[in-house]
């Protein structure tokens, strides 16, 4: 006897909808996640919904038994379908045609624009929570741009939540704040700024890296620093935006070895450092 909940018709009726869905070809991993609903036991790039609405229950059924799972994997497949069509009402005013939506038309990507916010900023250079960057992963969205497009594309089908619907909301409602807590954003100004990435990367885990990674992107700024400690500036002083002192010298401490500089100014800021370093420890 099946143990399943869900009906030949239900079945039917969730299949049916999702056919024309945008996310059918997106992974069930990612949806049951996104969604904070059980995870989906197959892994695999073939593990999506478009693998799967074509089939009938009993074919459905017969499906999951060769893969090993048991019926009650059909119940779970109807949630996350169900969910991932579920209308999210906070997001409605943002795209009036789902259809007609293309990049052209979307409100973030002119938000962005409007705030000097670069399309083809990498994601890995964000303070994205690590969940919703592993999404970004699994998406294949590596950078702000592309971000942009899927989440208006995304935004009428599925709930979402955590650091994504944040940076969803902050782009389509032009929320400085928010943007300045998730992106090396600086208040007031427009574009994004290496002294705001070093700082984020001090915060993380991962600082060493995403400072390798920073000052090759901002390679610009790098070279108007090292312009400057040339010309008798300290790098202290760079980070004078950032109010946490122990936050301020760590972000100085790995911005430093990625700096060049003639032998002269090396000693002199390095002398400089020490002395606000003791400052700082006081």
């Amino acid at each position: 006897m099946l143990t399943i909940k869900s009906t030949a018709r239900q079945w039917d009726d969730v299949r049916t909808s999702f056919a024309s869905s945008i996310m059918a070809d997106t992974s069930l991993q990612s949806l049951a996640e996104n969604l904070d609903l059980p995870a989906w036991p197959i892994k695999g790039r073939m593990e999506t919904p478009a693998n799967y609405i074509d089939l009938t229950l009993d074919e459905l059924l017969e499906t999951l038994a060769d893969k090993g799972q048991p019926p009650e994997l059909v119940d779970n497949l109807v949630l996350i379908l169900k969910e991932t069509l579920a209308f999210d009402s906070p997001f409605a005013d943002m795209v009036e045609n789902e259809q007609s939506a293309s990049a052209k038309e979307n409100q973030m990507l002119k938000n962005m624009a409007k705030l000097g916010l670069p399309e083809n900023f990498p994601i890995t250079l964000t303070a994205l929570d690590a969940d919703t960057l592993e999404f970004c992963k699994l998406e294949n969205l590596s950078t702000l741009g592309e971000f942009a497009v899927f989440a208006q594309g995304m935004a009428q089908n599925v709930i979402v939540g955590g650091d994504f619907k944040k940076l969803l909301n902050a782009l389509s409602h032009i929320d400085e704040a928010v943007l300045a807590e998730l992106l090396p954003f600086r208040r007031g100004h427009k574009g994004v700024h290496l002294i705001e990435a070093v700082g984020q990367a001090a915060r993380a885990k991962d600082g060493s890296d995403r400072v390798e990674l920073a000052t090759a992107w901002f390679a610009a700024d790098v070279a108007a620093i090292e312009k400057d400690l040339a010309g008798g500036a300290t790098l202290e002083r760079q980070f004078a935006s950032i109010t946490n002192p122990v936050l301020a010298k760590k972000a100085a401490d790995l911005l430093r070895p990625h700096l060049r500089l003639p032998a002269a100014a090396v000693a002199a800021e390095k002398k400089r450092s020490g002395l606000f370093g003791w400052l700082w420890r006081k």
